[in-house]
Protein backbone atom coordinates (compact mmCIF):
# COMPACT_ATOMS: atom_id res chain seq x y z
CA UNK A 1 0.00 0.00 0.00
CA UNK A 2 1.30 3.29 -0.95
CA UNK A 3 -0.57 6.49 0.71
CA UNK A 4 -0.81 10.13 1.14
CA UNK A 5 -2.53 11.72 4.36
CA UNK A 6 -3.26 15.60 4.94
CA UNK A 7 -3.87 16.66 8.16
CA UNK A 8 -4.35 20.33 9.12
CA UNK A 9 -4.86 22.39 13.08
CA UNK A 10 -5.04 25.85 13.29
CA UNK A 11 -4.61 26.48 17.29
CA UNK A 12 -5.76 29.97 18.05
CA UNK A 13 -7.14 29.91 21.54
CA UNK A 14 -5.76 29.79 24.91
CA UNK A 15 -6.35 27.02 27.85
CA UNK A 16 -5.15 26.75 31.18
CA UNK A 17 -5.57 23.07 32.64
CA UNK A 18 -9.40 22.72 31.73
CA UNK A 19 -10.77 25.79 30.41
CA UNK A 20 -10.42 28.85 27.64
CA UNK A 21 -7.94 31.74 29.35
CA UNK A 22 -7.22 34.69 28.37
CA UNK A 23 -4.93 35.45 24.92
CA UNK A 24 -2.98 38.31 27.40
CA UNK A 25 -1.74 35.64 29.41
CA UNK A 26 0.19 33.65 26.66
CA UNK A 27 2.76 35.52 24.00
CA UNK A 28 1.75 32.82 21.36
CA UNK A 29 -1.08 34.07 19.84
CA UNK A 30 -1.88 31.62 16.68
CA UNK A 31 -0.32 28.23 15.47
CA UNK A 32 -1.47 27.05 11.87
CA UNK A 33 0.31 23.67 10.70
CA UNK A 34 -0.26 22.11 7.27
CA UNK A 35 1.14 18.26 7.22
CA UNK A 36 1.65 16.14 4.30
CA UNK A 37 2.74 12.37 5.22
CA UNK A 38 4.29 9.96 2.53
CA UNK A 39 3.81 6.55 3.38
CA UNK A 40 4.37 2.58 2.29
CA UNK A 41 3.73 -0.16 3.94
CA UNK A 42 4.50 -4.10 2.40
CA UNK A 43 3.22 -7.03 4.19
CA UNK A 44 5.75 -9.90 3.37
CA UNK A 45 3.61 -12.59 4.66
CA UNK A 46 0.35 -13.52 7.30
CA UNK A 47 2.90 -12.24 10.10
CA UNK A 48 5.05 -9.67 8.86
CA UNK A 49 5.44 -6.21 7.28
CA UNK A 50 6.76 -3.31 7.61
CA UNK A 51 5.67 0.69 7.21
CA UNK A 52 7.13 4.09 6.25
CA UNK A 53 6.08 7.40 6.78
CA UNK A 54 7.98 10.83 5.05
CA UNK A 55 6.30 13.92 6.87
CA UNK A 56 6.25 16.88 5.19
CA UNK A 57 4.96 20.43 7.36
CA UNK A 58 4.36 23.87 6.76
CA UNK A 59 3.64 25.73 10.26
CA UNK A 60 2.48 29.50 10.62
CA UNK A 61 3.42 31.09 13.71
CA UNK A 62 2.10 34.49 15.37
CA UNK A 63 3.60 35.39 18.66
CA UNK A 64 4.11 38.81 20.77
CA UNK A 65 7.86 40.05 21.61
CA UNK A 66 8.72 39.46 25.36
CA UNK A 67 9.76 42.83 25.53
CA UNK A 68 8.02 44.87 23.19
CA UNK A 69 4.86 43.13 22.79
CA UNK A 70 4.88 44.16 18.74
CA UNK A 71 3.41 40.98 16.95
CA UNK A 72 5.37 39.27 15.23
CA UNK A 73 4.59 36.90 12.32
CA UNK A 74 6.95 34.02 10.94
CA UNK A 75 6.07 30.93 8.55
CA UNK A 76 8.82 27.95 8.23
CA UNK A 77 8.88 24.54 6.05
CA UNK A 78 10.20 21.54 5.65
CA UNK A 79 10.96 17.79 6.25
CA UNK A 80 9.32 16.49 9.50
CA UNK A 81 10.95 13.27 11.54
CA UNK A 82 10.87 9.60 9.24
CA UNK A 83 8.80 7.16 11.11
CA UNK A 84 9.96 3.20 9.98
CA UNK A 85 8.13 0.68 11.76
CA UNK A 86 7.79 -3.51 12.01
CA UNK A 87 4.49 -4.75 11.98
CA UNK A 88 3.73 -8.06 13.17
CA UNK A 89 0.24 -9.44 12.65
CA UNK A 90 0.44 -13.27 13.61
CA UNK A 91 -2.07 -13.82 16.51
CA UNK A 92 -4.84 -14.65 14.23
CA UNK A 93 -5.51 -15.95 10.85
CA UNK A 94 -7.35 -13.24 10.19
CA UNK A 95 -4.94 -10.81 11.15
CA UNK A 96 -7.70 -8.92 13.12
CA UNK A 97 -4.59 -7.91 16.33
CA UNK A 98 -1.26 -6.68 15.82
CA UNK A 99 1.67 -4.94 17.07
CA UNK A 100 3.62 -2.34 15.47
CA UNK A 101 7.14 -1.11 16.90
CA UNK A 102 9.75 0.86 15.72
CA UNK A 103 11.57 4.30 15.59
CA UNK A 104 11.47 8.08 14.87
CA UNK A 105 14.42 9.77 13.67
CA UNK A 106 15.35 13.60 13.92
CA UNK A 107 15.59 14.18 10.36
CA UNK A 108 13.10 17.11 10.75
CA UNK A 109 13.86 21.21 11.47
CA UNK A 110 14.32 21.54 14.82
CA UNK A 111 16.73 24.57 15.47
CA UNK A 112 14.87 27.46 13.21
CA UNK A 113 15.87 30.86 15.06
CA UNK A 114 11.74 31.87 15.48
CA UNK A 115 10.37 28.50 16.77
CA UNK A 116 10.73 27.70 20.49
CA UNK A 117 11.65 23.96 20.97
CA UNK A 118 8.24 22.84 21.29
CA UNK A 119 6.62 24.62 18.40
CA UNK A 120 10.01 23.24 15.80
CA UNK A 121 8.75 21.11 12.86
CA UNK A 122 10.83 18.45 14.57
CA UNK A 123 11.41 17.03 18.06
CA UNK A 124 15.73 16.68 17.29
CA UNK A 125 15.05 13.05 19.13
CA UNK A 126 15.05 9.54 18.27
CA UNK A 127 12.07 7.76 19.65
CA UNK A 128 10.87 4.42 19.82
CA UNK A 129 7.48 3.31 18.65
CA UNK A 130 5.23 0.92 20.25
CA UNK A 131 1.75 0.44 19.01
CA UNK A 132 -0.96 -2.43 18.88
CA UNK A 133 -4.44 -2.35 17.60
CA UNK A 134 -7.55 -5.25 17.45
CA UNK A 135 -10.62 -5.02 14.99
CA UNK A 136 -13.67 -7.20 14.81
CA UNK A 137 -17.18 -7.61 13.71
CA UNK A 138 -19.62 -6.34 16.60
CA UNK A 139 -21.74 -9.83 16.25
CA UNK A 140 -21.60 -12.60 13.71
CA UNK A 141 -23.74 -11.85 10.04
CA UNK A 142 -23.38 -7.76 11.82
CA UNK A 143 -22.77 -4.91 9.32
CA UNK A 144 -21.00 -3.37 12.27
CA UNK A 145 -17.01 -3.81 13.08
CA UNK A 146 -15.27 -2.18 15.35
CA UNK A 147 -11.39 -1.51 15.87
CA UNK A 148 -8.99 -0.08 18.64
CA UNK A 149 -5.42 0.96 18.62
CA UNK A 150 -2.94 2.60 21.08
CA UNK A 151 0.87 3.77 20.11
CA UNK A 152 3.48 5.22 22.74
CA UNK A 153 5.93 7.53 21.46
CA UNK A 154 9.38 7.84 23.57
CA UNK A 155 12.27 9.86 23.43
CA UNK A 156 15.58 8.13 23.93
CA UNK A 157 18.14 10.03 22.34
CA UNK A 158 17.90 13.81 21.92
CA UNK A 159 20.12 17.03 21.80
CA UNK A 160 21.72 18.81 24.84
CA UNK A 161 19.23 20.73 26.84
CA UNK A 162 15.80 19.77 25.30
CA UNK A 163 14.00 16.38 25.93
CA UNK A 164 10.28 15.99 24.24
CA UNK A 165 7.80 14.80 26.19
CA UNK A 166 6.94 11.12 25.99
CA UNK A 167 3.13 10.68 24.24
CA UNK A 168 0.66 7.98 23.90
CA UNK A 169 -1.91 7.96 21.63
CA UNK A 170 -5.54 5.86 21.47
CA UNK A 171 -8.25 5.73 19.28
CA UNK A 172 -11.68 3.41 19.37
CA UNK A 173 -14.74 3.41 16.99
CA UNK A 174 -17.16 1.62 15.17
CA UNK A 175 -18.06 1.98 11.28
CA UNK A 176 -20.98 0.42 9.15
CA UNK A 177 -20.00 -1.68 6.29
CA UNK A 178 -22.48 -2.49 4.10
CA UNK A 179 -23.34 0.63 1.83
CA UNK A 180 -22.63 0.62 -1.67
CA UNK A 181 -23.18 2.96 -4.77
CA UNK A 182 -22.02 0.95 -7.79
CA UNK A 183 -18.40 -0.34 -7.43
CA UNK A 184 -17.94 2.22 -4.59
CA UNK A 185 -18.05 1.08 -0.95
CA UNK A 186 -19.29 3.56 1.88
CA UNK A 187 -18.26 3.11 5.15
CA UNK A 188 -19.22 5.73 8.26
CA UNK A 189 -17.52 5.79 10.98
CA UNK A 190 -17.36 7.14 14.73
CA UNK A 191 -14.56 6.83 17.25
CA UNK A 192 -12.89 8.60 20.11
CA UNK A 193 -9.43 9.35 19.80
CA UNK A 194 -7.28 10.20 23.11
CA UNK A 195 -4.18 11.55 23.60
CA UNK A 196 -1.52 11.96 26.78
CA UNK A 197 1.54 13.71 26.26
CA UNK A 198 3.70 14.53 29.03
CA UNK A 199 5.67 17.76 29.70
CA UNK A 200 9.18 18.50 27.84
CA UNK A 201 12.14 18.98 29.93
CA UNK A 202 15.79 20.28 29.98
CA UNK A 203 16.88 24.13 30.37
CA UNK A 204 15.59 24.90 26.90
CA UNK A 205 12.49 23.27 27.47
CA UNK A 206 9.04 25.64 28.71
CA UNK A 207 7.90 23.02 31.27
CA UNK A 208 5.43 24.65 32.67
CA UNK A 209 3.52 25.39 29.52
CA UNK A 210 3.93 22.00 27.63
CA UNK A 211 2.01 18.51 28.34
CA UNK A 212 -1.85 17.98 27.62
CA UNK A 213 -4.34 15.78 27.84
CA UNK A 214 -7.23 15.49 25.41
CA UNK A 215 -10.00 13.22 23.92
CA UNK A 216 -11.88 14.08 20.86
CA UNK A 217 -14.49 12.77 19.06
CA UNK A 218 -13.74 12.01 15.44
CA UNK A 219 -17.20 11.05 13.09
CA UNK A 220 -15.62 10.20 9.41
CA UNK A 221 -16.52 8.15 6.49
CA UNK A 222 -14.33 6.10 3.63
CA UNK A 223 -14.56 5.57 0.00
CA UNK A 224 -13.12 2.41 -1.54
CA UNK A 225 -12.82 0.19 -4.28
CA UNK A 226 -10.79 -3.03 -4.08
CA UNK A 227 -7.61 -1.10 -4.60
CA UNK A 228 -8.61 2.16 -3.98
CA UNK A 229 -9.22 3.90 -0.65
CA UNK A 230 -10.44 7.64 0.75
CA UNK A 231 -11.11 8.57 4.10
CA UNK A 232 -11.80 11.66 5.84
CA UNK A 233 -12.56 13.09 9.07
CA UNK A 234 -13.17 15.92 11.60
CA UNK A 235 -11.61 15.77 14.87
CA UNK A 236 -14.10 17.96 17.73
CA UNK A 237 -12.58 18.64 21.20
CA UNK A 238 -14.68 16.95 23.50
CA UNK A 239 -12.06 17.57 26.59
CA UNK A 240 -8.75 19.31 27.25
CA UNK A 241 -6.40 20.05 29.86
CA UNK A 242 -3.26 21.51 29.49
CA UNK A 243 -0.22 22.28 31.80
CA UNK A 244 0.12 26.05 31.97
CA UNK A 245 -1.23 28.51 29.09
CA UNK A 246 -0.86 26.36 25.53
CA UNK A 247 -2.95 27.31 22.37
CA UNK A 248 -5.07 24.78 21.59
CA UNK A 249 -7.07 23.98 18.32
CA UNK A 250 -10.85 23.12 18.23
CA UNK A 251 -11.12 20.59 15.39
CA UNK A 252 -8.68 18.67 13.53
CA UNK A 253 -9.18 17.53 9.88
CA UNK A 254 -8.08 14.86 8.16
CA UNK A 255 -7.50 13.33 4.57
CA UNK A 256 -6.04 10.17 3.65
CA UNK A 257 -6.08 8.27 0.24
CA UNK A 258 -4.38 5.37 -0.69
CA UNK A 259 -3.59 2.80 -3.31
CA UNK A 260 -3.41 -1.55 -2.41
CA UNK A 261 -1.72 -3.24 -4.60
Amino acid sequence: MVFMEYDYQDQDRNWRGSSPASADNNGDKKIITNFLTLGYQHMFNRRWGVMGELPLASRYFKVADEDTGDIMEFTHSGLGDIRLKGIYTGFSDDMSSGLTFGLKFPTGSYNYEHFDPDIQIGSGSTDILLGAYHLGQLAEGSAWYYFANTEADLPVIHYSGYTPGSEVDAAAGVYFSRWKIGPIKIAPLAQVVGTHRWSDSGVQALSEDTGFSRVLIAPGVEFGTSQIRVYTDIGLRIYQYTTGNQLISSRLFKLNVSYHF
